[in-house]
This record gives C-alpha cells, sequence and structure tokens, in this order.
C-alpha cells in the first residue's frame, strides 16, 4: 500500500452501525488517512461516509483479521480501531487475539471501543 498514514477499521457485527456512526461522524478527519477496513465493516463505512479513502479487505473470519496483522508487521498500519463486541462468542477469537498480540508487540495505538477510537483521533489528529 503506498503513500499516507493508514489506518485499520474493524467492527464485529453487533458494532458495525456503530462504526458506520464513527466514520460518518468523524469524516473530516479521517479524510485525511488512508483507511483499510475488513469487508462488511468498509462497506457499512464507506455506505455512512462515500468520500474516505477506503481499501475493503476480506472479512475478518475469511482471512481479513490476518490481512491487517500482515499491514501491521510489515510497517504498513499507523493505528487501530476495532469496535469490539464482548457479549457474541467468535468463532474466529483466535484470529483477534492474535491481531491484538501484533498490535501490542509492534506498539500500534489500538482503540477497542467508540471512547478510546474518540480520543485517539484526537491525540493522533487524524
Amino acid at each position: 500500500m503506498a503513500g499516507g498514514k493508514c489506518l485499520a477499521l474493524i467492527a464485529h457485527d453487533q458494532k458495525k452501525d456503530d462504526m458506520a456512526e464513527f466514520a460518518r461522524r468523524h469524516k473530516e478527519a479521517l479524510k485525511n488517512w488512508r483507511i483499510v477496513a475488513t469487508g462488511t465493516t468498509g462497506g457499512r463505512v464507506l455506505e455512512a461516509a462515500p468520500e474516505l479513502d477506503v481499501t475493503r479487505l476480506k472479512s475478518g473470519p475469511l482471512g481479513g483479521d490476518q490481512q491487517i496483522g500482515a499491514l501491521i508487521a510489515t510497517g504498513e498500519a499507523d493505528a487501530i480501531i476495532f469496535f469490539v463486541d464482548p457479549l457474541t462468542p467468535m468463532p474466529h477469537d483466535v484470529d483477534v487475539k492474535a491481531l491484538m498480540r501484533l498490535a501490542i508487540v509492534y506498539d500500534i495505538p489500538m482503540a477497542l471501543n467508540e471512547a478510546t477510537a474518540d480520543r485517539l483521533i484526537a491525540d493522533l489528529h487524524l
């Protein structure tokens, strides 16, 4: 992926509406970033804020989490916003844990809820 700061967006199914609304609300700040998102989340973000530069990857359970993990490992992802649903069991939980582990190992800012994502945008001047 060429050029600019890269922000990864991921949302569990029960949090996709929240992510779309988050992107719409922060679209002016997000316009300055190249965004990668897992499949359905990326589609929802584009519907809410079509002016954003969003590259849709595979769905999380079908490899999208690993694709974002690869971007972290290669130094291409600069920050992650992942709206996690802690109340719904995830069949690809091991993939989610691997993604979080990579963010920690590579010291990538990672917001796991909306309140932290709001702070991340403010602090990084997204």
